[in-house]
């Protein structure tokens, strides 16, 4: 699944793809700023971590859980 979050202040967003279900990176996403955390954590798929300050969190986009087709589908 692709995730996308938003800073604030900042053109640019962070892209990664992760094998964890959308409702597990919601989950973390929610308590996060629900617990006022300086920080979230999430993993991707390469085992690296990013550590995404809350109070600049503009948005997150969780893309599908499906996978990407490739090649000539019929």
């Amino acid at each position: 699944m692709e995730i996308r979050i938003g800073i604030l202040n900042s053109p640019r967003e962070i892209g990664f793809e992760t094998s964890q279900p959308a409702a597990e990176i919601e989950q973390a996403v929610t308590s996060a700023l629900e617990s006022d955390a300086k920080l979230l954590s999430l993993k991707d798929n390469k085992g690296n971590s990013y550590l995404i300050p809350t109070a600049g969190i503009g948005y997150v986009e969780l893309g599908t859980e499906e996978s990407r087709r490739i090649g000539f589908v019929g």
